[in-house]
């Protein structure tokens, strides 16, 4: 099983959400470079970003699924 990066973010919170996102729709992702990234200011954009990286096999289904429209939160109830 080889890992492809299909997401690349420079800032740890967009990584993680994408990452939650492929976990939720049941890929198995995960983040790389995270560590080093925080460790040096700056550092996540000379090192090419913070990675999101699934098994090959699933590279891509997931980015169609990045690729589509979010569901819409229909969690708030409508106006009165």
């Amino acid at each position: 099983m080889q890992l492809v990066t299909i997401s690349r973010a420079f800032n740890p919170a967009e990584a993680h959400l994408v990452r939650s996102r492929l976990e939720a729709a049941g890929f198995h992702p995960i983040v790389t470079h995270e560590l080093a990234s925080l460790g040096l200011e700056g550092y996540a954009m000379a090192a090419g970003g913070i990675l999101v990286q699934v098994p090959d096999d699933e590279e891509a289904e997931a980015k169609n699924f990045l690729a589509a429209d979010p569901p819409a939160d229909n969690s708030q109830s409508p106006a009165s």
